[in-house]
């Protein structure tokens, strides 16, 4: 089983995977909470009253413990109930509620100004230093992507390091439609608070689909710890 990724702060709120048995920063895992009718629903948010549990593995392992009857048996032991009832599709609308929460965020971002999107912008802000994390839509060209990568790298001072934007698995309508704004491809958060709450949700998304299509900053630890096999205990 792949590992999830570990705990990064020890003075962070840490939960344990019920499936892995693995131990990691509360903000990296996903709880699901049990609702009144004993049906298992994802509170992406960790806000819904009542009991809840906590899962850091991905889409395809989840599945996996869903087909074999793992997860509802382990959720029943968790939750200490008679009867708990997985839905079918439970996966994908954990999928879906983090691809939202995502956006959302963006969206709330974008609304405070504290990014920009658009080409030249994206570069002028860049080279300038004030960019603090580099996001683009997954159908970007590579040509495009490359050279906003590279106006951050000079403006970071960090030219040769590789270092590059997050392509994430949305496109530019679904980005646009995000942000409120025309043709969203490339997008800047100047904000380094805004950053993090954007890195919040794009951690969990990212690492619950298995996607490894960016080498971002802002899953550079996460991703590096996690192919060291470092855990707690």
């Amino acid at each position: 089983m792949k590992r999830m990724p570990p705990n990064e702060t020890p003075q962070a709120p840490v939960r344990k995977c019920i499936l892995s048995g693995e131990r990691a920063e509360q903000r990296l895992l996903i709880r699901l909470a049990l609702g009144p009718d004993d049906s298992v629903a994802p509170d992406i948010l960790g806000k819904a009253p009542g009991r809840g549990a906590w899962i850091g593995v991905t889409a395809d392992e989840l599945e996996i413990a869903r087909a074999k009857g793992k997860l509802a048996g382990t959720l029943q032991r968790a939750f200490k109930a008679e009867t708990v009832f997985v839905p079918a599709d439970i996966v994908e609308r954990i999928r879906i509620n983090l691809e939202k929460a995502t956006l959302d965020r963006l969206g709330l971002e974008a609304r405070a100004s504290n990014l920009i999107s658009g080409a030249e912008k994206v570069d002028q802000a860049a080279r300038s230093g004030a960019v603090a994390m580099l996001l683009h839509a997954a159908d970007a060209s590579n040509d495009g992507a490359g050279k906003r990568d590279q106006s951050w790298r000079v403006g970071s001072d960090e030219e040769g390091s590789g270092k590059a934007g997050i392509k994430l698995p949305v496109d530019r309508d679904a980005l646009s439609a995000a942000l409120g704004r025309g043709n969203a491809v490339h997008v800047a958060i100047i904000d380094e608070r805004a950053a993090e709450r954007v890195k919040h949700h794009l951690d969990r998304w990212l690492y619950f689909i298995g996607c490894s299509n960016g080498s971002g900053d802002a899953l550079a630890d996460v991703r590096a710890e996690t192919a060291s096999g470092n855990t707690d205990s």
